[in-house]
């Protein structure tokens, strides 16, 4: 959340506008490969591993980050932040599946949502206060106690875990899934080079991007993905979905804000704030009613996002009314509220024990390559319309069409057994 908003002046510091997207996009792709990685050895090993090195990935990228001397550096430190993103986070959720009862995991996931509410108060404000008062480096900086203390917190807990579920050994065997995943990884940054730089060698690159990452992604993820399948394949797709939606608008609303509304750093970033805590509130209602129906929760989740995203096209242009982000952010904030715990319900519900962790990471892996390539596409507008005011308007057209498609196959989330 921080660095999102201390990301204007960082860019503006190490390179040109048309290089935004890149920080982006690097933790995005890094994140495939470690989600890949940690979910591969949750299923093998258990969580245990993955939720002591994570941290420690994190903390060496933001000191990479925080000492860059150019764009390389930079992306180095975003690499290693994603690599350690990735891998805990599909610990946690496999975590989640091996100690908690179905009936209490919808207010466990309320929780996991809590848990952004301190965080996003403080972190956009203060990043952007420091990154005016100080220097974007600090941003990086100031994060890295907060590693550190998650590493010390983590270390007693997992002493306590045991083994993985016996179970997991019958799980089909999945042979090739790391070489995809960096296939995967490599496919998203090519893509992302290529619609930056729109000439026939971007041409040549974008075709061998496709022709990497679609294999790479029938492996790594289940099949009907994209055709909607009913049950896990559509659950996978709606985590995508949403990603891209929320955190592509996310990343360019403060840019939005400061390049075309000339606020500040730190105003810009009040959208984020309001936005995770419209998430984090409905996400914490949501868990205490364990027995409303997680399809259509997941419905009216995808038609507030829509509708943020929508009415966002007031705010876009030059002569749109700033303002109205705060309030707009808010109710996308309550979609994801709705969205992402009802995902993260029905994905384990769904799972069978040993695969649980192939699951998780596929989940993980259609957000993270949502994000990216939509990142990427606002990275391309900008290089291609020069102006934050004229691509912005684009990019939101194409995030409500996401919008609008995560609200037509919602109800297909739920498997007709479940």
């Amino acid at each position: 959340m921080g660095v999102g908003t201390a990301m204007p002046a960082l860019v503006a510091s190490l390179g040109a506008l048309s290089l935004y997207a890149w920080p982006f996009v690097a933790f995005m792709a890094a994140g495939v490969f470690g989600t890949v990685l940690g979910g591969r050895w949750c299923d093998l090993a258990g969580p245990r591993l993955p939720l002591i090195v994570a941290p420690v990935l994190f903390s060496a990228g933001l000191l990479t980050a925080a000492s860059a001397a150019g764009m390389p550096q930079l992306l180095v430190g975003r690499t290693l932040q994603g690599l350690g993103a990735g891998s805990v986070t599909v610990a946690i959720y496999v975590l989640v599946a091996q100690v908690y009862p179905e009936r209490v995991r919808p207010a466990m996931f309320g929780l996991m949502s809590s848990a952004w509410v301190l965080p996003s108060l403080i972190g956009p404000p203060i990043s952007g206060l420091v990154t005016e008062r100080l220097s974007w480096r600090w941003v990086f900086f100031g994060l890295v106690p907060v590693a550190a203390l998650a590493l010390a917190l983590v270390v007693p807990a997992v002493r306590r875990l045991g083994p993985p579920d016996p179970n997991r050994a019958a799980a089909p065997k999945r042979r090739g899934l790391l070489p995809a995943a960096f296939g995967a990884a490599v496919g998203v940054s090519a893509l992302t080079w290529a619609g930056q730089k729109p000439d026939v060698t971007a041409g040549i690159v974008l075709v061998a991007a496709l022709l990497v990452l679609v294999p790479a992604m029938r492996r790594l993820l289940p099949a009907g993905v994209f055709r909607a399948r009913r049950g896990i394949p559509t659950v996978v797709a709606c985590r995508g979905l949403c990603a891209a939606l929320f955190f592509t608008t996310n990343s360019y609303l403060p840019l939005m804000l400061t390049s075309t509304h000339h606020w500040s750093l730190a105003a810009a970033g009040g959208p984020l704030v309001v936005g995770s805590l419209g998430w984090s509130s409905v996400s914490w209602w949501q868990g205490r009613h364990p027995d409303l129906p997680r399809g259509r929760l997941l419905r009216i989740g995808f038609c507030l996002l829509f509708g943020g995203v929508l009415a966002l096209q007031l705010v876009a242009p030059s002569w749109g009314v700033a303002w109205l982000a705060l309030p707009v952010w808010v109710c996308a904030g309550a979609g994801m509220g709705l969205v992402f715990p009802s995902i993260g319900f029905l994905l384990l519900r769904q799972s069978a024990p040993g695969e649980v962790g192939f699951h998780t990471s596929a989940a993980q892996m259609s957000d993270q390559l949502g994000t990216a390539t939509m990142i990427g596409i606002g990275g391309a507008l900008l290089a291609l319309l020069g102006s934050p005011a004229l691509a912005m308007p684009v990019l939101l057209g194409l995030l409500a069409v996401i919008g609008l498609t995560g609200v037509a196959v919602a109800l297909r989330a739920v498997a007709p057994t479940t």
